[in-house]
């Protein structure tokens, strides 16, 4: 393992900038002028978006920006010592030792241990002082090379001792009068952990730690990072008074903590007022109406039920169930559209059929629609077969985690039949959301019932899944089926009216409108249908169904698209990694005409991402019409140019909406509803993510 600082990644007392922003971007050209980070600007980015979470700023003029980024490819540490300090947030004023930590998106486990030991040599006094009158950068490396265990030297005890690795030590004898429960030394557990899993989280638990030793507490943390985690012995959480969870992300097996008195707070309060929260713990371990942890629900998750907005709390769940969802989407839009490449684009018409009847030793002879011959038809039938099964995944996905993320496990069941009933009920991904939010609740409130011993073993793997799935699929049926199948029936008449009194392009722009609504929901399913159902009309002396079917193409397509180019070229930082991977995906999933590769972002942020897709939409689906642009195909986007014409025109009016949907998504994220979008905790789950 190469060095993780060098000299040539310190600056001594020279000007980097006068704000944060400038400091970060200085050290990440340092990090990729040593050849250690491919793209400084993507490194800024990724530092940049995880301060605009939560300034890292910490008391005692320190200042630790991070990341973990896909530019970087070796774990680095930039120092800079700041004269005239920088503000990076702080309560007592600004930062003069700023600590760059780059970490690769896909860091090994050891290499994120050497980053968590300087995270916590930033807590020892003797460590700081040694930084702040270091002579040269060859005396800062050895400074921090001592500390984190390389370069030959040994790390400084206090640095390398796992937080969770003993019990605080031995409390004194007589423990403070506000330190025991029951005439006993008071016993408290903790977790701790950021999004990141580098910095924070082990500093915090240092910090607690030694609050605990303070105040007499026989205080244990455990810290989940990035590296990894040791769980505390099942004996010493059994025998605690009361739980701290000083996180920002979900707590991992919170029902190990089950029943215990808690104190939930961000994982920096953890930092800078450790012994604020030991107190707090202590009064709810003698409290008998103290929030406690729930047994099944995920309750005993990140951040502070005080402090955190209702719309954070809901943005957090339904990403939740977004992050689940994405290899569904990913892996099967792009199956489909490698089926359309290689099957033709009416391979839709008898996949299934292709599948069961034929073989790579048998291949089809008839109805061969592919350009590359029977072998194309047949490879081509399987892959959409095996990306629309996946796809069929998606709403029931969604929901089912969704649950997950309200009531653990057991709302599992419910939100998966939840979804699945959405999709029975035409209701797409809205229905799904609806239906997980239902299911969870409903689970998390059944996991809350006071039932006896005897039964509690049933609850999760019986009781709970029955009700809730009776409760949430039974008023997604009883209340929502109806009003949409209403809907559907209305719509579709009124665009078949429509398209015979109005000028087309108005039919266009309605159509794009429709088509960007729900992302694949009930009502652009009718639009899509609409079109679907009109194209065996078509004809040369009648071609407005293919002028329906082109726009209809067209516009489904801008939402992924538009995400695409927002998040990973436009404004990188406006988007948390884990929506710029999904924007990677999103520019192939847009160009096959899969629109929910927009779901991702709608479900994170619909109030920004729907409108913004609805105008460019609009724009396309005008253009489409304006230009007369025909497609004998019903779907496949850029796989089936050879059914459309003219070319030209259906690019130009794919690109024009694309644009305008990304330069509003970005306008609607930059001005409107702004505070509420920073208070609002980017989710980086422990979960798959679709590259």
């Amino acid at each position: 393992m190469s060095d993780t600082i060098t000299t040539g990644l310190v600056s001594l007392d020279a000007p980097l900038g006068q704000d944060k922003s400038a400091v970060i971007r200085s050290l990440a050209a340092r990090v990729v002028a040593q050849g250690r980070a491919t793209d400084a600007e993507a490194l800024y980015d990724d530092a940049w978006a995880r301060e605009q979470k939560d300034e890292t700023g910490l008391p005692g003029g320190i200042a630790i920006p991070h990341a973990k980024s896909a530019a970087v490819t070796t774990p680095s540490l930039a120092f800079a010592r700041l004269k005239p300090g920088v503000d990076f947030g702080a309560p007592d004023g600004p930062a003069d030792l700023v600590f760059l930590i780059a970490a690769p998106a896909d860091a090994a486990e050891a290499h994120l241990a050497v980053l968590s030991k300087l995270a916590r040599s930033l807590m020892q006094d003797d460590f700081t002082s040694g930084l702040r009158g270091a002579a040269t950068d060859n005396e800062v490396v050895a400074i921090v090379q001592a500390a984190i265990g390389e370069g030959g030297a040994s790390a400084a005890p206090a640095a390398a001792a796992p937080a969770a690795a003993a019990p605080a030590a031995a409390a004194p004898a007589a423990a403070a009068a506000g330190t025991s429960v029951d005439g006993q030394t008071a016993r408290i557990v903790a977790v701790t952990a950021c999004a990141t899993g580098i910095a924070h989280t082990f500093m915090a638990a240092d910090a607690l730690t030694a609050a605990g030793k303070k105040a007499g507490v026989d205080l244990v943390v455990e810290p989940q990072g990035s590296s990894g985690y040791q769980a505390l012995p099942d004996h010493v959480i059994r025998d605690a008074d009361a739980v701290i969870f000083a996180t920002d992300v979900d707590v991992r097996e919170p029902q190990r903590f089950a029943g215990k008195p808690v104190v939930r707070s961000g994982v920096k309060r953890g930092i800078e007022q450790p012994g604020q929260l030991i107190a707090e713990a202590l009064a709810a371990a003698k409290d008998p109406n103290a929030t406690r942890v729930s047994g099944e629900a995920a309750a005993a998750t990140a951040a502070p039920a005080e402090t955190m907005s209702w719309g954070a709390r809901i943005q957090r769940i339904l990403l939740t169930g977004v992050s689940y969802m994405i290899p569904f989407v990913a892996g099967g839009g792009l199956l489909i559209a490698l089926g359309f490449l290689l099957g033709g684009y009416n391979v839709t018409d008898n996949a299934a059929n292709v599948i069961v009847q034929n073989s790579l030793w048998d291949l089809p002879t008839e109805e061969i629609t592919s350009n590359y011959g029977p072998l194309g038809q047949y490879l081509g039938s399987v892959f959409f077969m095996i990306g629309a099964t996946s796809m069929g995944f998606l709403v029931s996905a969604l929901a089912g985690y969704i649950a997950f993320a309200i009531a653990d496990r057991p709302g599992i069941a419910p939100g998966f039949v939840a979804g699945a009933v959405a999709v029975l009920m035409n209701a797409g991904f809205i229905g799904g959301i609806v239906g997980g939010l239902l299911a969870g609740v409903t689970a998390w409130w059944i996991g809350s019932w006071s039932v006896p011993r005897w039964l509690r073993g049933l609850m999760p793997v019986v009781i709970i899944p029955l009700i809730a799935s009776i409760v949430a699929s039974g008023l997604m049926i009883l209340f929502l089926g109806r009003p949409i199948a209403t809907l559907m029936e209305w719509l579709n008449v009124w665009l078949t009216d429509l398209a015979g009194t109005a000028g087309i392009v108005v039919v266009g722009v309605i159509l794009g409108l429709m088509m960007c609504f729900d992302l694949g929901g009930p009502i652009n399913k009718v639009a899509y249908a609409f079109a679907v159902a009109g194209l065996a009309a078509g004809s040369p002396e009648n071609p407005t169904p293919y002028y329906i079917m082109a726009a209809v193409m067209a516009a489904g397509m801008v939402p992924p698209l538009a995400m695409a180019l927002a998040s990973t070229v436009l404004a990188r930082n406006l988007f948390p990694p884990v929506e710029r991977e999904n924007g990677k995906a999103a520019w192939l999933l847009g160009a096959a005409f899969i629109s929910e590769g927009a779901i991702p972002f709608a479900a994170a942020d619909p109030l920004r991402v729907i409108p913004a897709s609805m105008v460019g939409g609009a724009v396309t689906g005008a253009l489409s019409m304006a230009f007369a642009v025909q497609s004998l195909a019903p779907h496949g986007g850029v796989f089936v140019l050879f059914a459309i014409n003219p070319i030209w025109g259906f690019l130009v009016a794919i690109a024009a909406g694309t644009v305008v949907t990304a330069l509003v998504v970005i306008a609607l994220k930059k001005w409107v509803g702004r505070k509420e979008l920073e208070q609002a905790e980017a989710v980086e789950m422990a979960v798959p993510v679709a590259a």
